[in-house]
């Protein structure tokens, strides 16, 4: 038998998936992609975490082999877990995905703040500077009140 046999596992590396992380590409995830920092946290971290534990004593040495165990499988059940909202979303109809979208755009400079509803008590809000604090553009301007009595608090 000459050359490499092929079955119909075997696909050819895509430019994009050579350059992925090793971590991401032996638990084969396809809709998280962790850069390359965070499968470095995700499994050389894990691996740092469960020593130093297991170095202060407070679990057994078996934990530097299961906990990147249990992160490498939360990892992937969260790919897991996106695959199946994907999936869900895309059955969504266009229409509806229309109007989410158009109600759930941000509205900028329209929102009404009562101050007066919402103030400190004890404390004054004004839109406008006094003529003892320093100009400033920003408002509102917070103050406290004199104190009256004049004793401590």
């Amino acid at each position: 038998m000459t050359g490499v046999s092929r079955g119909s596992w075997a696909t050819v590396v895509a430019d994009e998936d050579r350059y992925r992380p090793l971590y991401a590409r032996v638990l084969g995830l396809r809709f998280v992609n962790p850069g390359g920092v965070l499968c470095f946290v995700f499994f050389e971290g894990a691996i740092a975490l469960a020593a130093l534990l297991a170095l202060a004593e407070l679990v057994t040495w078996w934990a530097v082999l299961v906990l990147p165990a249990v992160v490498a499988v939360m990892v992937k059940l969260n790919d897991l877990v996106v695959a199946r909202v994907v999936r869900s979303a895309a059955l969504v109809p266009e229409q509806e995905r229309d109007r989410f979208r158009q109600q759930m755009e941000p509205v900028v400079g329209t929102a009404r703040v009562d101050w007066i509803r919402h103030s400190v008590p004890g404390v004054v809000v004004s839109s406008h500077p006094t003529p003892d604090s320093p100009v400033d553009p920003l408002p509102p301007v917070v103050q406290r009140p004199a104190r009256q009595n004049g004793g401590t608090t």
